[in-house]
Order: C-alpha cells, then structure tokens, then sequence
C-alpha cells in the first residue's frame, strides 16, 4: 500500500462516521434504533440483508477452499444461501415482518415468550448471544489477517482498529447507520469486484483465455461442484442450516425483514437478497478459482492467496479501493450482529434481570442499546484474538463447524415456532430440540471425533446437531402436543394474510401492543 491507498481506505473510515452521525437525526426510540421504525424501502432492506451475509471470510476462508477445490466454494456456499432465501421470501420473511407489524416487538426472539415461556426465550437468548461473540469474533480475525498481509500492522492492531470504527458508526445510528453504510458498501464492493475481476481476465491469455482455462493442469478437479469434503451430505445440510440462518435464525437478517412496512415488502426484500446472492459471488469468486494459476498461497490453507493476487495484479488506487471492499463486508455483518445481540440483550434479557428494565424510559432504552452494543462489540474483539488458537483453530473452521454446527438447535425452535405446521410444538419440543442438539454439537466433534480414525467427516459435524434438533422438535411436539388458545391465537396473527398497504406499525411498546395474547405461564 501506498499512500494514495491509505487515503482511499481512511476516506472510507471517515465516510462510515458521517453516516452514522446523520444517522443519529433518525433514532429517538429505541423502534428507531432495532428495526428502523418499520419505514426501511424494501431494495434497501433487500441490499442490506444481502451485505450483512458477508464478511473477509469469504475473502480468507472461503479464497482458500476455491483455492484449493475451485467451483465448490460457489456451490456449497452461494448457491445453498439464494435458494434458502428464496425459500424465506415466502416461508418466514413476511411472518419475521408481522413480529414487529403486529405484535410491536423489536427483537426477533421478543415473541418466543408467549410463543413458548420464559424459559425457552432466555436459552435462546444467552445461547444466541453466545455463539454471535463466538461468529464475530471470527469475522474481526478474518479482516485483520487481510489488513496484516497489506500493512504489515499486527492481528490484535488489526481488530482494534476494524472494531472500533464499527462501533463507532453502528452504536450511533443503529438499524438506519448499518443499512445506509451497507448500501454505500455495496457500491464499492461493485466497482472493486468487477476491477479484481477484468484485472484476472487480463491475465489468463497464457492460461488458455478465459473460456480455455478450465484445461490448465494447475486447476485440476476445480470445475467439479462437490468435492473433498464439500460433498453432497455436506451440501443438503448447508441448505438447511443456510434456510434457518439467512432468514432470521441468526438475528440479524430477521431485523432487516421487521425494518420494511410490511409482510409484502419485506417479500420483495428477501427476493432481491436471493438474486444478489445467486449473482454477484460468482464475480467475486472467479478471481478465487483462478488464484493457483497467479499466484503460491504462503498458507497451507490457500487463505492468503486472494490478498497476494490483489497486491500482484493492481495498481494503487484500485488497490485501496479492493481493500475497503474487504473492509466492506466485515463492517456491515459485524454491525448488523452486534445491533442485533444489543436488541436481544436490552429487550429480552435485561427484563428478567432486572426489574427497572421494565419500565425503561425510551432515553434509557437507547442508552442502554447503545451500551450494549459497545460491549459485545468488544467481547467479540477479545474473541477474535483467539482466533488459530487450540480452542478455535483457523478462521473458516470457526465459521463452517462451529457456527453452522450450533446454529441449528437456537434457530429451529425460534423459524418453525412461527408457522401453523408446528403449532403443537411448545416449550418441552423447544427446550428438547435445543438441549439435544448442542449435547450433539460437543459429542460430534469432541469425544466421538476424537475416537473416530481420521476424526468425524466436516459434514457429519454440521448436519447431525441440525437434524437431532429437528427430529426432535417434531417427534416431541407430535407426543407431547402443547397447543393452547393463546399460543394458537399468536401464531395466527402473524400467519393471516390481511396486510394493508402499510402495514399495522407501531413501536415496540405502543398501545397497540396491548393485543398481543397475555405471557403464557411457565
């Protein structure tokens, strides 16, 4: 980097401050600051559900299997997140939508209490909380050893510096400042992946050209879908795990569907995120697949090799401009978990904690997001420094196995506590499928992978917490039926068509509120 790159990339620094600063005019509850207002447009909502799915992993973890495998970082990737979201546009974004539409709340998981109990939304919650520290943390490790190999600055100089520029605009203006800095991050992220990709196509006339390179001894077996260890197992569970992930089941994806007007909206958001899931990773990733042709990763994982072919092949300027696209992706998902988590801590923990959580006052209730936003920002940051450690391993081991490994048992209950199908399902199903699929988790990877020769297959390690968890929530709701009034009454109010052209919004809290079933006792 020279210094044309630093002031490109301390421009962007700046840019993402003065949009949460304007940001901040828009927030003055704390409706306005989780799932703004319910006023977002829904390609707003729809390109900053897309952005907020993405992160340096893919520029790490994911440039190193393309590396390695070729094609298969598309398929058992990119693919599994469009089609699962196409299947949400339907599925689960209007009924997300009707949580904040019609029962006024401004976290995804606020509903689980009359849905289920009190029990069960707070092991949702602290569970969930847990594993997004864990994601996160992850995600702040992954953009430092990007910044490391273009500067030269340390891995924990890397995270400081990310974090807390994140946490600077994401704390201010909330929902609004991470979906405006997503649509800005958007736009660069256009222009440097179509410069990273000319910049390939450029290079490839010795390779056999762009349309002949697939014969090229150096990318042998790349143009096979499923491969390694990314096989068809591993792709039907990544479908699952994606279908529950991207539409909510990771909490932040869930608010940009509460943040548009209504059930329709919210729709036309998720159908946009699909397109743009399905498109524009295959312009970022043919620079990936074509990597072992330009370059020699320095990291036996290949995680390295797309920053290498970046500083090889642009110029200064463009290469800035590449940076802040990694840069990019990291920020937008890091800040759309953390005012994710800060919704569930300050409307669904905090109350159980402490009595006078009750009855916040709306400066108090945004104090408190704010606060909370700050302090699982740097938890995750803290996190991220024990990223490659025994504990966590390297960066996409901590993203695939533990994330979408634990994933499953905390969104299952929270997506299929939503439709009619599984109305029977209540407390003892959600707290069973839960329980069982994280004791799932730890026997899978630990003691079974430890006694098995050559350890358990990645995709078992994924699939079998998922697939416990969903067995379970069915079998024991079908045996042990839960369904009372009040819970029937509430799964109706988000499954009955009846929107109007804006919906019934109102914040969180309102008057309207008052119509939501009464907590059902534990």
């Amino acid at each position: 980097m020279n210094s044309l790159d630093w002031a490109v990339l301390i421009g962007y620094f700046g840019v993402m401050v003065a949009i949460g600063v304007w940001s901040h005019k828009r927030v003055d509850n704390v409706s306005d600051f989780f799932t703004a207002g319910g006023k977002m447009p829904w390609w707003l909502s729809g390109i900053s559900h897309h952005m907020s799915g993405y992160s340096a992993v893919m520029f790490t973890g994911y440039a190193g299997i393309a590396y390695t495998y070729g094609v298969t970082s598309f398929v058992t990737w990119s693919f599994p997140i469009a089609l699962g979201i196409a299947i949400g546009a339907r599925l689960f974004a209007p009924r997300i939508n009707r949580l904040r539409s019609r029962l006024h709340v401004a976290s995804p998981l606020e509903y689980l209490k009359n849905r289920y109990n009190l029990k069960t939304q707070q092991a949702l919650a602290w569970s969930g909380m847990l594993l997004k520290i864990v994601d996160v943390g992850a995600k702040w490790a992954a953009i430092a050893t990007l910044l490391a190999v273009f500067t030269g600055v340390s891995l924990n100089q890397g995270i400081l510096i990310t974090g807390v520029i994140t946490a600077i605009y994401c704390t201010i203006g909330g929902l609004w400042a991470d979906a405006l800095t997503e649509l800005g991050q958007f736009i660069i992220q256009l222009f440097a992946g179509i410069a990273m990709f000319v910049a390939v196509v450029a290079e490839l006339g010795p390779h056999g050209g762009f349309f002949g390179v697939w014969d090229s001894p150096e990318l042998a077996g790349h143009a096979k879908p499923l491969v390694g260890p990314y096989g068809t197992v591993f792709l039907l569970a990544f479908l699952f795990i994606k279908l529950f992930e991207y539409n909510g089941g990771m909490l932040n994806q869930a608010q940009r569907y509460m943040a548009t007007a209504n059930a329709k909206e919210a729709a036309r958001s998720a159908k946009l995120s699909a397109i743009l899931w399905l498109v524009w990773p295959l312009v970022l990733f043919f620079p990936m697949w074509m990597s072992p042709l330009l370059v020699d990763a320095k990291k036996p994982d290949g995680s390295d090799a797309y920053a290498l072919m970046t500083e090889q092949l642009l110029p200064h300027g463009l290469l800035g401009l590449v940076i802040v696209g990694f840069f990019s992706h990291t920020m937008a998902m890091c800040s759309s978990d953390a005012n994710a988590i800060a919704a569930v801590f300050t409307r669904d923990v905090a109350p159980v904690l402490s009595a006078r959580a009750k009855v916040w006052s709306e400066r108090t209730g945004l104090l408190a997001a704010r606060l909370t936003t700050v302090i699982f920002l740097g938890l995750s940051m803290a996190v991220a420094t024990q990223v490659n450690s025994p504990t966590f391993k390297d960066i996409i081991t901590v993203v695939i196995k533990w994330v979408a490994g634990l994933m499953g048992p905390i969104a299952i209950p929270m997506m299929l506590g939503l439709l009619r199908t599984f109305r029977k399902s209540g407390p003892t199903a959600a707290l069973t499928s839960w329980g069982a699929g994280l004791f799932a988790f730890y026997l899978v990877n630990y003691p079974i992978n430890d006694a098995v020769e050559g350890g358990v297959a990645l995709q078992y390690q994924v699939s079998i917490p998922l697939a416990v968890s969903l067995i379970l929530y069915i079998v024991v709701g079908y045996v042990k039926p839960e369904d009372t009034p009040e819970r029937d009454a509430l799964i109706e109010r988000i499954n009955t068509d009846d929107d109007g052209p804006t919906g019934s919004a109102g914040p969180a809290g309102s008057p309207a509120a008052a119509a939501v079933p009464a907590p059902v006792k534990d």
